[in-house]
């Protein structure tokens, strides 16, 4: 065969210019319609391009080695600062390892993590350093409840409001009440250390629900009810119960101020944060401008640093109830402004940076609370008498939910479920249970040594803090995965999956900066416009079928499950 011919024989299997246009633009157009039908998109940043390069690991041991230089000694192998990254990276593989192995909540694995590390002598922070965990705590607190502001659903709260503050209120009074009775009777706590254990004990986990609640809906259980949206709205309120009404406990507690006035600082921490929560919530609706390139970051910047200064602000002035309440109000307030704009509540940017803060913060606060215990001074009667505690507990409070779900849309099945939904304890325990044990060690004696008496109580508070994150997380997640399937009609074809339930563990590269594609379409506009007659395509003739118009709809980026 000669060379013209074998020119000819491969030029044969090369589309023409036109065919290849063509073929770009019905990829294109067809890319756009079939990522229609995967849901809403969510907008590319800057980060997107630079994120997708693969990071060597030099460039971790170059950090690691600056900050040695900076840091001094405690950045060096064996360091406070060096146990801490130890330690959350540790963690953080001990979660990814409990996910993979058993599918359970990764805190568990995380958890674990701490105290083992603890029990072998790894880890073993000075005084400075304990006041660094505290700061690590109330950050991821912060974070904690911004999320839960974030994840209410305005319209969900106005058109089910009092059948959700039903179902939130009641059980958790039932709860705290019965919790403290039982420590004061069992445990030997005073009255204000049982409430305050109490309250933290009747705290629900979104960190333990939300996955859960992903795969089930994915599956399409409890979607034609909105039984994961109750659950989650539920959660939300619990959890500003808890907050709001520990810090009013622990403000009393450890206040100088006269029994009147602490009276009076309970129901003014309530109003006072919420209203403080809702005037900041309108006034980031129009700070920044909504044309302003730097929307996003600006709004999350604005978000987090409101909520460190109502948390931080209000435990300066003593009136710690206030600031919780504050960053949900806050978070909430904010969410609905945003949403009447524009922004979609299921995929909504700022929401997506708070998920990835708290993949940063999860392993480090459940690791440093793991790290708080001590095996060998466990004492067998308060393990057997919390865990006893612990269990009934969660066994009458799911029965009064239950009860509480009468004169719903909910059968007698789906009422069952939502009353085992809030069994898991995570988060909240995890941020609370050492609190009370760092204001008693800031409440030092002559000699510089905590009241012993006052300690001994901390530590049981933390102890069943401790407990009720290893009873009750995995047993949750356990009887929310197999009961729901039993309990929840199923519906014929699954929802597409939307916001945190696309993915509970969300891509740094999901971030909105800029809205490149926007951008890009003014580019090629710009372009189309500036062209010259004679570059411009043909007319089609008469024979000719119509190429249909493209359909303006974004492509569906990539999520990491």
């Amino acid at each position: 065969m000669s060379h013209s011919s074998l020119s000819c024989h491969y030029d044969s299997y090369l589309p023409s210019d036109s065919s290849l246009e063509t073929d770009a633009l019905n990829r294109h157009w067809n890319g756009r319609v079939s990522a229609q039908a995967e849901g809403p998109s969510r907008r590319k940043s800057n980060l997107h391009n630079a994120m997708a390069a693969e990071m060597d690991s030099s460039w971790g041991i170059l950090v690691w080695v600056i900050i040695w230089i900076v840091m001094g000694e405690t950045a060096a192998p064996g360091g406070q600062l060096f146990t801490l990254a130890a330690l959350t990276i540790a963690a953080y593989f001990g979660g990814w390892l409990m996910v993979k192995v058993t599918t359970l909540p990764a805190l568990i694995g995380m958890l674990i993590v701490g105290i083992v590390l603890k029990n072998v002598g790894f880890v073993n922070f000075d005084q400075n350093y304990e006041h660094v965990c505290s700061y690590i705590r109330k950050i991821a607190l912060t974070i904690i409840l911004t999320r839960a502001g974030l994840d209410l659903d305005p319209v969900a709260m106005k058109k089910f409001f009092f059948t959700v503050i039903k179902l939130a209120l009641i059980p958790w009074t039932f709860e705290c009440v019965l919790c403290a009775v039982m420590a004061n009777l069992l445990l030997g706590l005073p009255w204000d250390w049982a409430f305050l254990l109490g309250s933290i004990i009747a705290a629900v986990s979104p960190a333990v629900i939300v996955p859960c609640l992903f795969r089930l809906r994915g599956k399409g259980y409890g979607v034609s009810k909105g039984i994961p949206t109750l659950v989650l709205a539920v959660s939300g309120v619990d959890d500003a119960a808890s907050v709001a009404v520990f810090g009013i406990v622990s403000s009393i507690m450890f206040s100088s101020s006269s029994i009147t006035m602490n009276i009076i600082q309970g129901p003014f921490s309530v109003i006072g944060g919420i209203a403080f929560g809702v005037v900041c919530g309108y006034l980031v609706k129009y700070i920044p401008e909504r044309n302003d390139a730097f929307l996003v970051p600006l709004r999350v910047l604005l978000l987090l640093t409101g909520g460190l200064m109502s948390v931080l602000g209000s435990e300066e002035i003593g009136w710690g109830g206030a600031g919780p309440l504050a960053v949900i109000a806050f978070a909430f307030v904010a969410c609905k402004n945003w949403a009447e704009q524009g922004w979609e509540l299921e995929d909504n940017p700022v929401a997506t940076a708070f998920e990835i803060f708290w993949m940063f913060f999860e392993p480090m606060l459940f690791s440093v609370t793991g790290a708080q215990v001590v095996i060998a001074d466990l004492e067998p009667h308060l393990v057997l008498v919390g865990g006893g505690i612990l269990v009934t507990c969660a066994v009458l409070r799911t029965v009064l939910t239950s009860v509480c779900a009468v004169r719903s849309n909910l059968n007698m099945k789906e009422k069952v479920f939502v009353g085992l939904a809030w069994m898991a304890k995570a988060t909240v325990q995890a941020a609370l249970g050492p609190v009370a044990l760092d204001e008693v060690r800031k409440m030092a004696t002559a000699d510089g040594q905590p009241v012993p008496e006052l300690l001994q109580y901390a530590e049981t508070v933390l102890t069943v803090c401790i407990m009720s994150i290893v009873i009750t997380a995995p047993l949750g997640a356990m009887v929310i995965t197999v009961t729901g399937p039993r309990l929840l009609s199923k519906t014929t074809k699954p929802p597409v999956l939307e916001g945190w339930r696309r993915s509970h563990r969300p891509s740094i590269r999901d971030i909105s900066i800029i809205d490149e594609e926007e951008v890009a379409e003014r580019e090629c506009e710009a372009e189309a416009n500036n062209s010259s007659p004679e570059d411009s395509p043909a007319a089609p003739n008469a024979y000719s079928s119509p190429m249909p118009a493209p359909v303006p709809v974004t492509v569906q980026p990539n999520h990491r499950t």
